[in-house]
């Protein structure tokens, strides 16, 4: 396969394998090759599933011969996010207590993923549990950026981001609980969006199966074109009886609009919601995301929402979910446990029914606030990061001559998107010192249609695809 090829989105390859252009064990087999070549250099993957991904690519050749009716991603070649369960494959949630897990089930997203014909080549690096903003763990290497492999490539899903980026699968499926689909489709130059909340159910993702309360975390596309997430997301979108958050409301036709453009839509613009340091040349990208929206007839203006500080509450509410969840493993085998994680469990651990519930309360109002914000506006543009990538284990102490945090500081619109649950899009929105950095499209809730045809609008007037990093 060529390079080329190899970058070229899934839908054409989907129409390609329908076509008998290419078959899908070609399509396989070529990804395989590269992922055994370039991975070494980046370590995006966690497990190569080459077996089973050569037996699905066999079984939808023979669809092919066969004439049946195919799947919008029959044949395409995926990534899976290490959090999502797989049955057969290894799936270890980036933790070395699960090195050796193998799941006889898939989560959700997969099934749904597998139904409409995906070939999965296996699953992408993650922090444990999702629950860092670099992509490390005690299972393997830690993943480095194939833009400059001194560099993170974001976190928790940087080994979606870096192979995807890498051209290591044709699309990838992350999650998002506070920017980790966001970040690394901003640190690796590509797209990535988080659905509206419930919107794709999340059963059978970190939690092995079991209901656990996450509030703000749900799997999504990770791809190189927006009509590929536009088709991923169509495709898991929808009510699953086995999570109680999933939304009942009928699922929206993502991909037939999505050529509609932007005229008439009003954009709110803010580079630092009034609160943020963000890199000024980051921020100038930001902008000029909203000046072009502009240009294509939307009406652009300024924008506020007063979040308060939502770090107190999210950083309650997050480590005492994670704590619930695991408190088997926090008891029995915390020295298994990575750093992070049991720093989180100890926060997690002492928490209190009052903080929780005040906490509880915050993020109830915030979402108030933002929906009254949302009355004026179709859409928020803003930064996705406050900065491009920075050095492996070396996040910035200072952003715009102002001292930083090493996580709120690089990631501070995200997370509130996920305390509101509003759908929410990194679209690349240039190169700072050679590096990519996105900018974030918000929408209303339940506007996912909106953000998606908003960034097809900015990739048909500002191409990305073309534009690949050092490792590829």
């Amino acid at each position: 396969m060529s390079r080329e090829l190899a970058f070229t989105p899934g839908w054409r390859q989907q129409e390609m394998v329908a076509s008998k252009e290419v078959s899908p064990t070609e399509l396989v087999n070529a990804y395989l090759d590269r992922i055994a070549d370039l991975d070494p250099q980046i370590h995006a993957y966690l497990t190569v599933a080459s077996d089973e991904a050569m037996a699905s690519s066999r079984a939808a050749e023979e669809a092919v011969m066969r004439g049946d009716d195919l799947g919008p991603l029959h044949g395409v070649p995926i990534g899976v996010k290490d959090l999502e369960m797989t049955a057969g494959i290894r799936t270890t949630l980036g933790s070395y207590c699960y090195r050796d897990r193998v799941p006889d089930f898939d989560s959700v997203a997969v099934e749904r993923l597998k139904a409409a014909g995906v070939v999965v080549l296996g699953k992408t690096n993650t922090p444990e549990f999702g629950m860092y903003p670099s992509t490390r763990n005690k299972v393997g290497e830690e993943t480095l950026n194939p833009w400059d492999v001194t560099r993170t490539p974001g976190g928790s899903s940087g080994g979606s981001g870096a192979a995807l980026a890498a051209g290591l699968c044709s699309i990838a499926l992350g999650t998002d609980g506070g920017g980790s689909i966001r970040i690394p489709a901003s640190f690796n130059h590509h797209f990535g969006v988080k659905a509206t909340q419930g919107r794709i159910p999340h059963w059978g993702d970190a939690e092995w199966g079991r209901q656990a309360a996450n509030q703000f975390t749900g799997p999504g596309p990770m791809t190189r074109s927006v009509r590929d997430a536009a088709t991923m997301l169509q495709v898991m979108a929808g009510f699953d009886p086995r999570d109680t958050g999933s939304l009942r409301e009928p699922v929206p036709d993502y991909l037939s609009d999505l050529d509609a453009g932007v005229k008439g839509l009003r954009v709110g613009f803010s580079a630092d919601l009034g609160f943020a340091d963000v890199d000024p040349e980051v921020a100038r990208l930001a902008w000029e995301t909203a000046q072009l929206l502009g240009e294509m007839g939307a009406h652009v203006e300024e924008a506020f929402l007063d979040v308060g500080d939502y770090v107190p509450a999210f950083w309650t509410i997050y480590p005492t979910n994670v704590y619930h969840t695991y408190t088997d493993l926090w008891e029995e085998r915390p020295d298994e446990l990575s750093d992070y994680v049991q720093e989180s469990m100890r926060i997690g651990s002492t928490a209190t029914a009052r903080q929780y519930s005040e906490a509880m309360a915050y993020c109830a109002d915030l979402r108030c606030r933002a929906d009254s914000l949302m009355e004026k506006f179709d859409l928020l543009v803003m930064p996705n990061t406050a900065v491009p990538a920075h050095p492996i284990g070396q996040p910035p102490e200072t952003i715009d001559g102002k001292s930083a945090h090493p996580f709120w500081g690089i990631n501070p619109f995200n997370i509130i998107w996920n305390i509101t649950g509003q759908p929410a899009a990194s679209v690349p929105a240039g190169l700072v010192d050679g590096l990519p950095v996105g900018s974030l499209i918000v929408g209303r809730r339940n506007g996912d249609a909106v953000v998606l045809r908003t960034s097809a609008a900015v990739e048909k007037a500002r191409p990305w695809a073309d534009l690949h990093p050092a490792v590829s």
